[in-house]
């Protein structure tokens, strides 16, 4: 989104880092893209401060005195409502990257985010798309007509939309900052609708949340690292399908490579699936279980000429915002923030313009599961940044955001990194393919015919989907040339690359 690289732009040109820019345009783009993101999500996030590669887990957890009772006789967990609000955590991760990292005033950051919401924006036709298409989810949810469907509809492409709630709230983070989320004035009233409402959400759980820093996980990938978040996050799940197909270098011809990337990523779905949760609940430890992959362990149950038996996993939403940052000095930053499945819960803390975000919707009601739905626990966490290094120093922030498509998409996107010989752009543009909850082999509309018809010659059941269709995610790539940058973003959205 152009308002929001542009505002990130400026706290460049005024003498912040990659992470006061990064940090600017993730508070704009909660004002100027409210169908992916608010005030109410969560956050995750890598730094490279040239010297070393931070990661940063800033979700929250399932209401202390929340009954998962309440869900009894259902067969998956609801998609709006108080069942599926998890604590914010979004708030917690600005305010960690800006301690550890920021250089200018955390109040400047705001100015951009706060001008939007005064006084409007023009809303762009993919961001109007994505409001009309979720207006029949959230109606009826309390709060959401109020704030986000003026004159009772989503506003047309090109229309202006304001958002005066939150141009109240916002400024409360810009002076008191993230206490006043967690602790005060704009807490209490997050905290007083869900007591009026029937929400299980206290003012005990917003204080307890912290953000997390932790450790990355990685594997090697053609020479370089590739990084992502443990658990709760499905990081996992791309490293895994890497670490699969890595062995088998470029011999393959690329109809077979492709039927490769497709069997690994259906396997690593799967392990994913049945063992991550809340990083107290995972049932694998991630490093253990790359190094198992890495040592062949998994592609030998792979057939190079047929594909396997597709399971069932539930895993969309695709309410995400993703956006890359890199500085003159080095620094450079990957962040995805999200709501979940577009606004999110559907409620809206009345006079505030807080979305909350529907995360609690990942857990799962079977009994035992890792991420079984429980209180007072992190759910299983689509939305995930990306990292590559080399040799230890950074080499390209990236990420692709869409829910089931994001660890797909990080799959897709380095090997035709490599491929295309560092062609970032192309690497975005390349048609894309994605695994289906059902199972389903997705494809873009432009997806040469001759390698649709041997996909399924090996046994893959393809179906075609037009080249815009919202579920192949988007994309945003930094790469560090030595004595500079290239950058390319998404052209299925409305992504965009500024330059100081």
């Amino acid at each position: 989104m152009k308002l929001a690289a542009q505002a990130g732009l400026a706290v460049l040109a005024a003498g912040g880092n990659a992470v006061d820019a990064a940090l600017a345009a993730a508070v704009t783009l909660t004002v100027v893209e409210p169908t992916m993101n608010g005030l109410g999500g969560d956050l995750f996030a890598f730094v490279h401060d040239g010297r070393q590669l931070s990661g940063l887990n800033s979700s929250g957890r399932a209401a202390k005195n929340w009954q998962p009772g309440r869900l009894s006789g259902l067969a998956k967990m609801p998609d709006t409502g108080w069942d599926t609000v998890t604590v914010p955590g979004q708030v917690r991760g600005w305010e960690a990257l800006h301690a550890r990292f920021g250089r200018r005033p955390w109040a400047d950051l705001f100015e951009a985010a706060i001008r939007y919401a005064t006084d409007g924006f023009l809303v762009p036709n993919v961001v109007a798309q994505h409001w009309a298409m979720q207006v029949d989810w959230f109606r009826h949810e309390t709060g959401f007509a109020e704030t986000f469907l003026p004159f009772g509809r989503a506003p047309q492409p090109g229309e202006r939309f304001r958002n005066p709630d939150l141009a109240n709230s916002l400024p409360h983070l810009a002076q008191e900052g993230a206490d006043t989320f967690y602790e005060g004035e704009l807490g209490q009233r997050i905290v007083e609708f869900a007591r009026r409402t029937g929400g299980p959400l206290r003012m005990a759980d917003l204080r307890a949340h912290s953000a997390e820093w932790v450790e990355p996980i990685s594997t090697t990938f053609f020479g370089t690292e590739v990084h992502e978040l443990p658990p709760n996050g499905q990081g996992l799940t791309a490293l895994i399908a890497l670490a699969i197909i890595e062995p088998f270098g470029p011999q393959l011809d690329y109809a077979t490579a492709l039927h490769l990337e497709i069997e690994a990523t259906r396997l690593a779905r799967e392990i994913t699936f049945r063992h991550v949760g809340d990083s107290q609940t995972t049932s694998i430890d991630p490093a253990s279980f790359l190094k198992a992959v890495e040592d062949g362990q998994i592609a030998a149950t792979i057939d190079l000429d047929r594909a396997g038996a597709a399971r069932k996993i539930p895993a969309s939403g695709w309410g995400t915002v993703y956006l890359c940052v890199a500085d003159a000095e080095g620094m450079m930053v990957s962040l995805i923030q999200s709501n979940y499945r577009g606004f999110g819960s559907g409620l809206v803390v009345p006079a505030t313009g807080i979305s909350l975000h529907n995360r609690g919707s990942c857990f799962v009601l079977e009994k035992g599961h890792p991420n079984e739905a429980q209180p007072g626990k992190r759910p299983f966490n689509t939305i995930i940044p990306g990292f590559i290094t080399r040799g230890d120093k950074p080499l390209a922030p990236f990420g692709v955001r869409g829910g089931g498509i994001t660890p797909q998409g990080h799959l897709q996107l380095i090997p035709r990194l490599m491929a295309n010989k560092k062609n970032i752009q192309a690497a975005i543009d390349a048609p894309r393919w994605r695994i289906a909850d059902d199972g389903m082999l997705l494809v873009e509309e432009d997806f040469p015919n001759g390698l649709a018809d041997d996909l399924m010659r090996r046994g893959h059941r393809v179906v075609r989907r037009p080249r815009w269709d919202y579920q192949f995610g988007a994309a945003q790539i930094i790469l560090c040339l030595g004595d500079g940058y290239e950058a390319a973003t998404e052209t299925r959205r409305d992504g965009y690359v500024a330059v100081v």
